[in-house]
């Protein structure tokens, strides 16, 4: 199979990265990859999905990873996986004498150890620079479940029309279930049993980088966990806070320890992100020196600064992201062929252990197991997004009343970076906008 087969089938199938921002699969496929790396390293606290689904498809998804290395002629496919995970890496040193080129790279238990910029440099000694994208060092990335779409999309030649989500925390069951893509969180959380406090709240995506959402919002392709927690939880509280009480707290009591930036990732690979410097001219209104404003955006807001270091309990992630934001909205791009400083001799002692991340958090009684369930979750309907994707929004290709199973293309590629969409139930198409689908089961 050549590259243009390859990125045909994944673009008409809806592979994206199965977390993060969603980025098209079929775009980062080209001859410049010289290593490929497989993301096993469960990059938020309490996420079990990838590991348990690279433990039960080991063999599918090495094969699957294997034919991307050698689509793309790259020399070498690294798996980046933590060595607590062993039953995962037992299944995967089983099979791995049959996949040449290919090899395990064991992690430490260490928090953003899935940040790719940070899993690179663990896995292969290369530092992407600030801004860069990882291609720029010969490296594509991809985590396990996009690779389990990519076998499913070209030997079962199915689409992305499904998601695997953990449900953990406050929840009798605690359980990683496959779920239409479309379907609520209502309905996702149902599946772990019982909600074991009184107004519960959803954190999407993880404690550290995650969201709180509603119920009633629609599963996407990048739903990796629903986190449910009482509404007095610290994590709950410091989400909840807001942008100018906390930088006005910030200009009371931050006492310039620089722990932010100490243990700031990406700091430590040499990227001129400074949390101190930042908060330190923010709260202080100080706009003589505009680099600590312009490099807010090298953070990767892992949130390390704000839920780890800081002391004072102090917010300069989510101040950093205001400011992120700020620039982007008026047109300020970030600071151009800026290149890494050495990395720091200090860094590895600088690294958070995960399990002191989720004891700070509170959030160790929740590190229980959530067994997985591949039993797809039926549901009356679902609401299927038309941009689940980094890039142009798919455009619909049905209408009101249509009849469609599951499976079929509802949404075509749009134009530019972009992907299709497809039916993830089947049954009668009720709503039609720029937006989404809405389709009733039968």
């Amino acid at each position: 199979m050549d590259i243009r087969e390859l990125q045909k089938i994944l673009q008409e199938s809806g592979v994206v990265g199965a977390g993060g921002a969603g980025f098209p699969t079929y775009g980062k496929l080209t001859d410049k990859a010289d290593t490929i790396l497989l993301n096993c390293a469960e990059c938020e606290p309490l996420l079990k999905l990838h590991r348990q689904l690279l433990e039960k498809h080991a063999y599918e998804i090495m094969k699957t990873f294997h034919m991307i290395r050698e689509t793309l002629g790259a020399s070498e496919a690294v798996i980046g996986i933590k060595r607590s995970y062993v039953q995962t890496v037992n299944a995967l040193r089983a099979h791995i004498e049959e996949f040449p080129g290919m090899r395990i790279h064991l992690l430490e238990e260490v928090y953003p150890m899935g940040d790719e910029v940070v899993l690179i440099y663990e896995a292969t000694g290369r530092v992407v620079r600030p801004g860069g994208l990882p291609i720029e060092q010969g490296v594509a990335v991809f985590n396990v479940e996009t690779v389990y779409n990519a076998y499913r999309a070209v030997e079962k030649q199915k689409p992305v029309t499904d998601k695997y989500i953990s449900v953990v925390g406050e929840v009798s069951n605690p359980v990683t279930v496959r779920v239409p893509i479309g379907c609520t969180l209502d309905e996702v959380t149902a599946q772990a049993g019982t909600v074991t406090v009184r107004n519960p709240v959803y954190f999407v995506g993880g404690p550290m980088m995650g969201r709180i959402g509603s119920g009633q919002e629609p599963v996407t392709k990048t739903t990796n966990a629903i986190l449910v927690l009482p509404e007095d939880h610290v994590i709950v509280m410091k989400k909840r806070r807001t942008s100018s009480i906390d930088l006005k707290r910030a200009a009371s009591i931050c006492c310039q320890c620089s722990t932010c930036t100490d243990l700031c990732p990406r700091n430590n690979l040499g990227h001129p992100i400074d949390p101190a410097r930042f908060m330190r001219a923010a709260s202080n209104q100080d706009f003589r020196d505009l680099n600590p404003y312009l490099d807010a955006s090298f953070c990767s807001s892992c949130g390390v600064c704000e839920m780890y270091s800081c002391p004072q309990s102090l917010a300069p992630r989510s101040l950093l992201a205001d400011m992120k934001a700020g620039l982007r909205k008026n047109g300020l791009k970030p600071p151009q062929g800026v290149q890494p400083k050495p990395v720091k001799e200090a860094r590895e002692y600088r690294k958070v252990p995960e399990a002191r991340l989720m004891a700070r958090l509170a959030l160790t009684k929740y590190d229980r197991e959530a067994p997985i369930d591949e039993t797809l979750v039926r549901v009356p309907k679902v609401k299927i997004l038309l941009s689940q994707h980094i890039g142009a929004p798919a455009q619909a290709v049905v209408s009101v009343g249509d009849e469609v199973t599951r499976g079929q293309m509802i949404a075509k590629p749009g134009n530019g970076l972009s992907v299709g969409i497809h039916a993830s139930i089947c049954g009668k198409v009720t709503e039609v906008t720029d937006r989404f689908v809405t389709i009733a089961a039968e």
